[in-house]
């Protein structure tokens, strides 16, 4: 159960969509005021099995590890490979996901912290899922059940191209799909869409949200843009 003084902040996005980038300026933002925050990297501090999941995609499909930039592209296969078993395996996965999620936020109750920022949250791996077919819908409805909902889940929209081309890991046509995917997330769980704008536009659009702290029962459209700057690790099955 999240305390009431505790406030929870997601970022989620396509790769290239600047999450980074808004969650450094609004981290500078909170430092500067005399609160106290903790920040969680979903990959890193929450997902189940982490290496072992990464590892066993690298092994499988023998995509390329780390992260893209425009002067060092890779090419990942991970989320991108959406066979019938990868889809099996993620239902599977995706509820201990949820479950360590909850713990990670319970955790966080019981400390002293005003405000926890996740960098990426359940709803990235939502995203990987086929949510055209109405089991997987629902399937999405429940889990977004057991885990906490954010009191702001910002939803950083972004052009794909030229998403692909400041972090270039997956192939355009996926980026297209998966921010397909993404809005469709965004309309199931009520996150505030932040549509591709200027870095400042999108960090004022920020601030103000934060200042009322009022999420809505429907997606938000609010001016937003960003410029990655991200080194932080993807879901990636």
């Amino acid at each position: 159960m999240k305390s009431q003084k505790l406030k929870l902040l997601s970022f989620s996005g396509i790769d290239g969509a600047g999450k980074s980038t808004q969650i450094d300026a609004l981290l500078r933002y909170l430092d500067e005021r005399g609160h106290r925050f903790n920040l969680y990297t979903f990959w890193d501090d929450v997902v189940a099995f982490s290496k072992y999941r990464e590892h066993l995609t690298l092994r499988l499909f023998k995509g390329e590890k780390g992260v893209g930039s425009p002067d060092r592209p890779i090419a990942r296969r991970d989320k991108n490979v959406t066979s019938w078993y990868m889809v099996l395996l993620r239902l599977f996965l995706y509820i201990f996901d949820a479950f360590r999620l909850s713990a990670v936020v319970s955790r966080q109750a019981a400390k002293d912290a005003e405000f926890v920022i996740f960098d990426r949250y359940i709803y990235d791996e939502l995203a990987n899922l086929p949510h055209q077919h109405w089991p997987v819908r629902l399937y999405i409805r429940l889990l977004l059940r057991i885990v906490p909902r954010p009191d702001l889940a910002f939803l950083l929209d972004a052009d794909p191209e030229n998403a692909v081309l400041r972090k270039p890991e997956y192939p355009l046509e996926f980026a297209h799909r998966n921010r397909n995917a993404y809005l469709a997330i965004a309309n199931i769980a009520g996150l505030t869409l932040l549509a591709p704008s200027s870095i400042s536009e999108t960090t004022e659009a920020i601030r103000n949200s934060l200042a009322s702290l009022k999420p809505g029962a429907s997606t938000t459209v609010l001016p937003g843009h960003a410029f990655p700057v991200s080194s932080a690790k993807t879901p990636s099955s």
